[in-house]
């Protein structure tokens, strides 16, 4: 059984963090991957993962980029390896 990808959204709700969301789901959508997105906005929990610049974007509770929106294809790319 393929298990479902976890892409986690680490920020405070912030237009920055909104946007990152948005890019994640379309990626999630065009690749047509099974993934659950979350989003984690608890200061603490970020904080605790090493986050110190939001937003901050999680692949199976692994932080792959901090501080930046990616775009589409910047999420399509880490999605795929």
């Amino acid at each position: 059984m393929v298990k479902k990808m976890k892409i986690e959204i680490l920020g405070t709700g912030c237009m920055k963090c909104q946007r990152l969301e948005k890019n994640a789901k379309k990626a999630v959508d065009e690749l047509g991957v099974d993934a659950e997105i979350v989003k984690v906005e608890d200061i603490t929990e970020i904080s605790s993962r090493g986050v110190m610049a939001t937003p901050a974007l999680a692949i199976d509770g692994e932080v792959k980029a901090r501080g930046k929106i990616l775009n589409t294809d910047q999420i399509k790319k880490l999605l795929k390896n």
